[in-house]
């Protein structure tokens, strides 16, 4: 008995073993491009494929589209869904060197990607070079990667995107641009480094419409003549407008550093690109990112008169050396959005205002209302300018907590309602700051070094932690 029941089990893990390979076999089709290649072979990497094009028609539900190394020029338009078992992947062999080239593209009016995701779930494309792509026509927007329509759970990670570029004064370029024209969700954008674009009055790395959950994490944005990291809402890209704005999601561990629009020819000598913007979002977290070098560090309202950023999670963010101010919140004029029901804390806000454009650590500007500003770390720049707010639609504002760096010798300004104090204890009074907010010297390990972390005896530690 014990040797049939044996007999038994053995052929029950032989027919088991047997339909796990047949299932994996039916997922885990490979698909093979080279320059090398040819558009008449079967797409094995013994004979592999010519042309993205080629792959991308017969890439189905559960295949990975391996990219040997080199440079193609040409577009990838993704043809097909996967699915949640079956997703469609497109990467780089073996971490080769894949570059996509838009050097030999002609300039057309319209949208032009080297990359498109237009309508279709389940696509990840990774470890990917995307480059060189530039237009002189004002009509035309150049991008890297251009997802749209309802398109849903897409991954695009470990790529770089470099030398987009717009070449005319009110032109538009991006990096990585999702535009949710219809219903999308579960975007994650993970990894990939960003620079060296020239946008116009664009973006460099931006999510708009009707998008309703997000990753934006890990990312190296830098040296871009406009705004780094973009949420967008309420610009008519949805046509639902109910839902035509960013929500739901995270921008986490990014680092974003020589961001501005000064000599950008659409902007001319302003100062005026976030490292990242939130332009009418709900509901996001923008956390442990690194900030430094750009014209603000990072910015959350609405550019639309009786529209919000709402509930935003500023926290735990290092933000140093740029060169309009820190974080900003609220409408530049009243004709703008503002900001509600968000949360800055734990930030280290460094010497910010380095241009002395008066916008100090932490600028309050139109319609801020009910915000909770807590635990902070604020350090002056040469303006010496803590916390600004020129305008007086400041309504139910918390600040409580936070650490105003006093240093030996040097007095700092804080402007609140439109009226300046040079002393601690009547801005505390005029902005009914808690008791717990502090004027001392938090004790960095090493500032010089940009390492905020605090020393065993800083005060700060039981005032912040």
């Amino acid at each position: 008995m014990k040797k049939a029941i044996f007999l038994l089990l053995a052929a029950a893990v032989v027919v088991i073993i047997f339909i796990l390979h047949h299932t994996n076999a039916e997922q885990d089709h490979f698909i093979y491009v080279a320059v090398n290649g040819n558009d008449q072979n079967d797409g094995t990497k013994s004979n592999p494929f010519r042309t993205l094009k080629k792959a991308s028609a017969e890439a189905k539900a559960g295949t990975t589209v391996l990219i040997r190394k080199g440079i193609y020029n040409e577009k990838l338009v993704v043809k097909h869904s996967g699915t949640k078992t079956k997703p469609i992947i497109f990467k780089a062999y073996n971490k080769e060197q894949v570059v996509l080239s838009g050097e030999s593209l002609k300039d057309v009016e319209g949208d032009t990607s080297l990359v498109s995701i237009n309508n279709k779930n389940y696509i990840t494309i990774s470890g990917l070079t995307i480059q060189d792509l530039t237009t002189e026509l004002t009509d035309e927007t150049v991008m890297g990667i251009f997802v749209t329509g309802s398109s849903r759970h897409i991954t695009l990670e470990n790529n770089h995107v470099q030398r987009i570029e717009t070449h005319v004064k009110d032109g538009n370029g991006h990096g990585i641009a999702v535009y949710g024209t219809g219903p999308m969700k579960d975007i994650h954008i993970l990894n990939n480094t960003v620079e060296d674009l020239k946008l116009g009055s664009s973006e460099a790395l931006v999510l708009n419409g009707n998008i309703d959950g997000f990753k934006v994490e890990n990312n190296l944005v830098r040296r871009n003549d406009n705004i780094g990291i973009d949420l967008i809402g309420y610009e008519g890209t949805s046509s639902n407008k109910k839902a035509d704005y960013v929500r739901n999601g995270t921008v986490k561990k990014n680092k974003v550093y020589e961001i501005s629009s000064y000599g950008n020819p659409a902007y001319g000598e302003d100062y005026s690109a976030g490292g990242i913007y939130v332009d009418g979002g709900k509901n996001i977290t923008i956390e442990k990112n690194t900030i430094y070098n750009c014209d603000i560090g990072i910015e959350a309202t609405s550019e639309h008169k009786g529209k919000y950023a709402d509930y935003m999670n500023i926290r735990d963010n290092i933000i140093y050396n740029n060169f309009y101010t820190g974080i900003s919140i609220g409408g530049y004029d009243e004709k703008r959005g503002g900001t509600i029901n968000s949360t800055i804390s734990h930030n280290i806000l460094y010497r910010n205002d380095t241009k002395g454009l008066d916008g100090g650590q932490l600028l309050l500007q139109h319609d801020t209302k009910n915000n909770v500003i807590e635990k902070n770390i604020l350090t002056t720049g040469p303006s010496r300018l803590f916390i600004t707010n020129y305008f007086t639609t400041n309504q139910a504002n918390k600040l409580q907590k936070n650490i105003f760096h006093k240093e030996k010798g040097k007095t700092g300004i804080w402007v609140w309602k439109e009226e300046e104090y040079m002393s601690f204890p009547e801005f505390k009074i005029a902005s009914k700051s808690d008791a717990k907010s502090s004027y001392i010297n938090p004790k960095f390990e090493n500032e010089n070094k940009y390492d905020f972390r605090l020393k065993k005896d800083s005060p700060a530690k039981d005032i912040i932690e």
